[in-house]
C-alpha cells in the first residue's frame, strides 16, 4: 500500500478450489485425452484428470493456473 491505494499483490503459491463442473468419467474409457475440462467456483477454466468430479475440492498452483492435486477432506 502506498497512500492508502494498492501498489502490489502477492498471491499464495497454491489455493484450493471446489471443482462446479466438469464431465463424467468412464473407468477405461481410453479413448479420450489424458486431461478434461473442468470449471472452478470462481469461473476459472482448466483441464483436470479424468478422475476429478464435479463438487471435489482442488489445489491449483497459481504460478502456472494448473492442476496441483486433490484435496481431502
Amino acid at each position: 500500500m502506498f497512500r492508502d491505494k494498492a501498489i502490489g499483490v502477492e498471491l499464495p503459491n497454491f489455493v484450493n478450489l471446489r471443482v462446479i463442473k466438469t464431465d463424467p468419467w468412464l473407468r477405461g474409457d481410453t479413448s479420450k485425452a489424458d486431461f478434461k475440462p473442468a470449471t472452478l467456483e470462481t469461473g476459472y477454466e482448466l483441464r483436470v484428470p479424468p478422475f476429478i468430479e464435479e463438487g471435489e475440492l482442488i489445489t491449483i498452483d497459481t504460478r502456472t493456473g494448473e492442476f496441483s492435486k486433490r484435496v481431502k477432506e
